[in-house]
């Protein structure tokens, strides 16, 4: 399975607007300087997930982008299908007429199971969970810097 670009830079960026966002619009600039995703790119992004209503954007001055919906309701599979989708595993599961050993190929079952897997966990991780995981491995690492500066002054 490879996740396109697209998608990885679609997740990272709603995910950037869920954290960054209570402010108020957030800046296409800050995103890009945050996440790493080149600022051109980002903003074709920005603008397939406007077109599918999971971004908000605002021009002028005061602009940016917010999100669209509470980060909790929008599943991986929906910013998926907003910005194109992905390939499946094998292709005899996009198209079967492409493979003359599609009508007795077992092997086919267990490809089609592996995406019928892949969407179930994308259907059921939603961009609020990875908000929450994210600021659970920040905490974890501001923790464990911290245990190491009291056995620095400990010694």
């Amino acid at each position: 399975m490879h996740v396109p670009v697209k998608v990885d830079y679609g997740v990272r960026a709603l995910v950037d607007l869920a954290i960054h966002g209570d402010d108020g619009p957030v800046r296409a600039s800050d995103i890009a300087g945050r996440t790493n995703i080149p600022a051109p790119y980002l903003a074709q992004v920005l603008l397939s997930l406007s077109q599918k209503n999971l971004v908000k954007s605002q021009r002028g001055p005061q602009g940016g982008h917010s999100l669209g919906a509470d980060p909790h309701s929008v599943s991986l599979s929906a910013v998926l299908e907003a910005l194109g989708g992905m390939d499946t595993p094998v292709a005899c599961l996009g198209d079967a007429a492409i493979c003359a050993h599609v009508p007795s190929c077992a092997q086919r079952e267990v490809w089609q199971e592996v995406d019928r897997a892949i969407y179930r966990i994308l259907d059921e991780t939603t961009v609020g969970h990875l908000v929450d995981r994210t600021r659970a491995i920040q905490a974890q690492k501001r923790e464990s810097a911290l245990d190491e500066k009291l056995e620095i002054v400990a010694v």
